[in-house]
């Protein structure tokens, strides 16, 4: 089966009329006191539940700030500008507003610290038009490697809520059409925490108005993926009620253990 056929039936996985509103789910956000979208696909059974707050939202395209850093490294692997995770990046000795940037990276630690001058490395080596390219043959949003640099935060590059979890259950089941070995270890870098019986996998996203958090959790019965947006008015006051609000709605679903 071709790619493209993938990606269609991933995305058609998710049409409307298979979502399922959650209006008790309004509580998480309305507490937080934020305007935001979550869309959480169950698979822990024989058939996958979908879940939606905000429809509207979840359908709506916005840059995908640092969450672009998951298919950005399968590029970068791709491309033969990482070998693997070890390889060193060499810092370029400009000191910049966070102090884990100031130094030398490799692909863990570029993940973990969501180092953006590794990933405009990656924008400048690749150029626009194989970054364009690459979009388009995963379906990665609109595809759009244009405008302000660098182009997944102040840019044209936009996907939305439900995009976002069609790609992650491609990659959770590496059938991107990339090696499947760039697929195992961009899954590897993504670990966030982790329990006797699960694994949390994912990534924020931030672009000074918009704040993501992507991922998935794998149980023994099956992973619960989630890609959820927020309007980030007061800016980095906002900015931990991204994982506040998604893993509230994750324990509220026993899709991540509670809180000690």
């Amino acid at each position: 089966m071709c790619a493209a056929l993938l990606a269609c039936l991933s995305q058609a996985a998710l049409a409307a009329a298979e979502l399922q509103d959650k209006p008790e789910w309004d509580r998480f956000f309305a507490d937080a006191k934020v305007d935001g979208s979550i869309v959480v696909v169950d698979a822990r059974g024989q058939a996958e539940a979908v879940y939606v707050h905000n429809r509207d939202r979840a359908a709506r395209r916005y840059s995908p700030a640092s969450t672009f850093k998951i298919p950005h490294s399968l590029f970068a692997l791709d491309a033969g500008l990482l070998r693997d995770e070890f390889q060193r990046i060499p810092w370029d000795g400009v000191k910049r507003q966070l102090p884990a940037w100031n130094a030398d990276q490799d692909l863990r630690s570029a993940m973990r610290n969501s180092t953006l001058w590794v990933y405009e490395g990656f924008a400048r080596e690749l150029g626009s038009a194989r970054e364009a390219a690459y979009m388009r043959k995963i379906d990665y949003g609109n595809a759009l490697a244009t405008g302000e640099a660098p182009f997944w935060v102040e840019g044209d590059l936009a996907i939305s809520a439900l995009e976002q979890v069609a790609f992650l259950q491609r990659l959770y089941r590496n059938r991107l059409p990339l090696p499947v070995e760039h697929q195992r270890l961009v899954k590897d870098v993504m670990i966030n925490e982790a329990g006797p019986d699960w694994i949390l996998r994912a990534k924020t996203g931030w672009t000074g108005r918009i704040g993501w958090w992507v991922g998935w959790v794998e149980w023994p019965a099956g992973p619960v993926f989630f890609a959820m947006n927020m309007d980030t008015p007061h800016r980095l006051a906002d900015l931990p009620k991204r994982q506040g609000i998604a893993r509230d709605i994750l324990r509220f679903i026993n899709a991540l253990p509670k809180a000690p």
